[in-house]
């Protein structure tokens, strides 16, 4: 068993620059539009590849019979994914209309599409063989939330898979919905927003150490993850671990978006490697260092050699 499976969303993402976004009833000129693949499959899958070349990383999930998904298709595939798991239903791919004002704020219109049918009978268990097995983002999948996340991560242990997942940041009640996963998850990577939510705790750095200790009380197997844009924190049964954000210089950063699914890839390629709590919070860190060097999700990530010698010297944001 080897290598990495990710499974959950796929998306296209539609960058619409426009010069500023219109009051209702008003009408905005788009100046130019480009694509690139989004959700947490593409964003987490080719950031693993980008980190580790030689890595095996397999994308697994439901896009439509159409442009969107044999883009989507195409993209991984040139990537080096492995793209045999991805399933075409009878669904329209999922997309997410982004309007960027320039310099300034982005507004999101996501339309889930094929990603809602994903669920236990789209993946091929009887040729799944990889070491690790991540599911997200929760929150975002139907068949998933309702029932079919528990059977997919439940069946991977059965098969010695390791299994990880994570969540997307929503303000709602629904994040009751992820209790009964956890007893299947050996591997927690959130936000300090999800994991207030779910434990009904204030997200704020006093409550960290809280909020992973109770996470890992509510049947995580192996350790708890949560990152903030300041620090990391792990809890696991050798204890609790924190790192500290890098502080970058200044004009570094483009944009965040990715950042989260760039810190959980490196998360998942150090626990791969089976390094240290410690050393896992740091690949994760110097990911995301990578990603915010870019305005779209994966453009930033380079190797993981090539991050840990930008990142020397710099000092921490804590």
């Amino acid at each position: 068993m080897k290598g990495i499976a990710v499974a959950g969303t796929i998306l296209v993402d539609v960058i619409n620059e426009i010069s500023s976004y219109p009051e209702s009833g008003s009408l905005c000129k788009i100046l130019s539009r480009a694509y690139y693949t989004g959700g947490m499959v593409p964003n987490v899958g080719i950031d693993l590849k980008r980190l580790d070349e030689k890595l095996d990383v397999f994308a697994i999930g439901n896009v439509g019979k159409d442009e969107y998904g044999e883009f989507a298709k195409t993209t991984l595939s040139e990537n080096g994914l492995n793209t045999d798991g991805i399933k075409e239903t009878g669904l329209p791919t999922g997309f997410t209309d982004v309007m960027s004002v320039k310099g300034g704020q982005r507004t999101f219109f996501t339309y889930t599409g094929a990603g809602d049918s994903f669920g236990f009978r789209d993946i091929d268990f009887d040729t799944l063989d990889v070491k690790m097995f991540h599911l997200g983002y929760f929150l975002l999948l139907d068949k998933v939330d309702r029932g079919d996340g528990v059977e997919i991560l439940k069946k991977c242990k059965e098969k010695g898979i390791k299994t990880s997942i994570d969540v997307v940041t929503e303000d709602s009640g629904r994040y009751s919905l992820i209790k009964p996963c956890l007893s299947y998850v050996d591997n927690l990577i959130i936000n300090e927003q999800e994991a207030g939510r779910i434990c009904g705790v204030a997200p704020n750095e006093n409550n960290l150490r809280l909020l992973a200790e109770t996470l890992k009380k509510s049947g995580v197997k192996e350790r708890v993850i949560i990152h903030t844009p300041r620090k990391s924190v792990c809890f696991s049964d050798g204890g609790y671990t924190e790192v500290c954000s890098y502080k970058l210089p200044e004009g570094y950063v483009k944009g965040t978006t990715g950042a989260g699914d760039a810190f959980c890839a490196g998360a998942l390629l150090g626990i791969y490697n089976g390094l240290s709590d410690s050393d896992i919070l740091e690949t994760a860190t110097v990911s995301a260092t990578g990603s915010l060097s870019s305005a779209d999700a994966v453009s930033g990530m380079k190797n993981l050699k090539v991050l840990k010698n930008f990142v020397k010297g710099l000092s921490r944001l804590c």
